[in-house]
């Protein structure tokens, strides 16, 4: 909140110029006498603006630069950063995967002998879409979930029962659609989810005994109506020679840390190794962060001999304070170790400045030393973000401060209104007193010419 003060144009009197009487400039002896007594009170109300609307640009600044800081830390409070790896595989038509972050350095040869697939099968021939299938009850089971279809005379064409599988709320897993060959329409049903668990069994009840053209149980030895398509089957594979299946081409148990996607059958060999470049680009960023802050601390509070200026907080406790404590704890020790230990050292200046070559280094191991610093209660995440969530945030020590300047300037802002009206009151004061007093002047020049007039006509008559 800014506010801007100066004096307000008096109120306009009866008089403006010289006065008629007295032959004085009463409009500028006006002004000049509300000005004088206005500036002592006006100049207050400005300087302690001024002062304010300053030091609110400057909170401004630092909490900008704190909350940068904050957002630099996520990614090493929450061990991200350390967390990267890099995935090859050697045929990736065979085999892809992805990391999670937790999965070890090292080598897999993966063999997919057979992929996972849905269950498929199709009805025979009907003449049409339109064809009547039957009436009765058909049930639908898969993987223990299980519905049940009515089918009255009125929806019992081919095309009705694949609407009414389609349609139903309760469907355990199975989509249905009309293929048309040239000996006619089939239905296709097919399973939504792969693995052998997630095959489907048809039945049909009552009515006219025709939907038993859909039967199919995978259990029964005779009696299947259903042609099987492709028959429910769970992936399987080998790691290392080690035998594993999954009920879908994507798993994420068979190896910690990774979630292999298999293709097609085939072999491909499986690398992992460390990424240090996520962690790298984090703690370059918390370098270049809190310098940035440093160089806003120290221009706010600066103090040039030659020009005998002075930075808007120089002096100012609270900033002082946090600018020692951030240091403390970038320079300090967290989990035995420190950030110069990795090739981040604490400059003279109040800077930080980057080792690349030594930062490679501690980041050759995975990420596992880093880490450390940052990890736990006692890391340096933990130290920083603390204070930092004193400082900044909706009830930080810089908020409340904010809080404070921003009332104080509405306070002046009324100081300045009060001024105002009350030198309006002034001014019309003034100028009545003054119109009075010209006024006055006018009817005394009336009579002392009166009076002239008598006077010269008396010596007049005495000559003769």
């Amino acid at each position: 909140m800014a506010i801007t003060v100066g004096s307000t144009a008096p109120t306009t009197g009866l008089l403006t110029s010289m006065g008629v009487g007295s032959g004085l400039e009463v409009a500028s002896l006006v002004d000049k006498l509300v000005a004088a007594k206005k500036a002592p009170q006006q100049n207050q109300i400005t300087n302690q603006a001024a002062a304010a609307n300053t030091q609110l640009s400057a909170l401004g600044q630092i909490g900008a630069a704190l909350s940068a800081l904050q957002s630099a830390m996520a990614s090493l409070t929450d061990g991200s950063a350390f967390a990267s790896r890099t995935v090859t595989s050697s045929d990736t038509t065979v085999l892809g995967a992805g990391s999670d972050g937790t999965a070890v350095n090292g080598s897999y040869n993966i063999v997919v002998s057979q992929l996972a697939s849905a269950m498929k099968a199709s009805s025979g021939a009907f003449a049409s879409s339109t064809a009547a299938v039957g009436t009765g009850t058909l049930a639908i089971e898969v993987a223990g979930k299980s519905m049940s279809l009515t089918i009255d005379g009125s929806h019992n064409s081919l095309a009705a029962v694949r609407d009414a599988i389609n349609k139903a709320s309760d469907n355990p897993g199975v989509s249905a659609t009309i293929v048309t060959g040239t000996d006619g329409a089939h239905l296709v049903l097919s399973g939504t989810k792969t693995g052998a668990a997630n095959g489907f069994k048809v039945s049909s009840s009552g009515g006219d005994g025709g939907l038993a053209a859909l039967n199919y149980d995978v259990a029964a030895p005779t009696g299947n109506a259903l042609s099987v398509i492709n028959a429910a089957s769970d992936s399987s594979y080998t790691i290392d020679g080690l035998a594993g299946n999954s009920a879908s081409n994507t798993t994420s148990t068979a190896i910690d840390g990774l979630t292999l996607n298999l293709i097609k059958v085939g072999s491909s060999t499986l690398s992992v190794s460390g990424d240090s470049s996520k962690a790298t680009g984090a703690l370059t960023n918390l370098v270049n962060t809190y310098n940035s802050f440093v160089g806003i601390y120290q221009n706010l509070t600066k103090y040039d001999a030659t020009s005998g200026t002075a930075g808007a907080m120089i002096g100012d406790a609270t900033l002082n304070s946090i600018n020692s404590t951030l240091s403390s704890i970038i320079g300090g020790t967290a989990n035995g170790t420190t950030l110069s230990s990795i090739g981040i050292s604490l400059q003279v200046d109040g800077t930080l400045k980057l080792d690349s070559g030594k930062l490679a280094a501690a980041l050759s191991d995975g990420g596992k030393t880093v880490g450390t610093l940052f990890a736990g209660t006692a890391g340096l995440a933990a130290k920083l973000n603390g204070s930092l969530s004193h400082w900044v945030g909706d009830s930080g020590l810089l908020a409340g401060r904010t809080t404070s300047l921003s009332q104080q300037l509405k306070d002046l802002s009324n100081q300045q209104t009060t001024l105002n009206s009350r030198m309006d009151d002034l001014t019309a004061r003034y100028q009545a007193q003054f119109t009075a007093l010209d006024t006055l002047m006018s009817k005394l020049n009336s009579t002392s010419s009166y009076l002239q007039q008598q006077f010269d006509a008396i010596n007049n008559s005495s000559k003769k």
